[in-house]
């Protein structure tokens, strides 16, 4: 993966910040992004994502819950969640329910947001990694126990 971009999924309900989002980062990586949680989604069905940073505080879909509905249809994405506001819940209800990697507060500081990027990507390869070789795993294990049945069976 290491000539493919990193796919980034960005999702705020202000159009500013889409476009600031987008202009800052499009050079080092692909960026899709969607001003409501429900366009998101329709992206996220077309498109693969690496990694989802969403803003907290949207009408219609906060963040959190957007990244509820993502969780059980795209499990795989890593999640980040952005929001402008001191919202201890948020923060709470984000990693409890939107079972986020990170949070950040608006507005984002370019440096620590890349890092933050760089440090997803890398728990998305994990993640990968891991589920590869529980797969692996599983096929060895049911290997064996077929190889166990037979010399049971004679």
């Amino acid at each position: 993966m290491a000539d493919k971009k990193i796919t980034i999924l960005y999702v705020d309900d202000e159009e500013n910040n889409l476009f600031s989002f987008k202009a800052t980062f499009r050079i080092k990586y692909q960026i899709y992004t969607a001003i409501s949680g429900d366009e998101a989604l329709k992206v996220l069905e077309e498109k693969p994502v690496h990694i989802i940073i969403t803003d907290q505080r949207m009408p219609n879909m906060t963040g959190v819950e957007f990244l509820e509905k993502v969780i059980s249809k795209f499990p795989d994405p890593i999640r980040v969640l952005l929001t402008g506001y001191a919202d201890m819940g948020a923060v709470v209800d984000a990693v409890n329910k939107g079972k986020i990697f990170h949070y950040l507060t608006k507005p984002w500081n370019e440096e620590e947001l890349d890092m933050t990027i760089i440090r997803a990507y890398e728990a998305y390869l994990e993640k990968l990694k891991l589920k590869e070789e529980n797969e692996k795993l599983g096929t060895s294990n049911d290997q064996l126990e077929f190889l166990l049945r037979q010399k049971l069976l004679s």
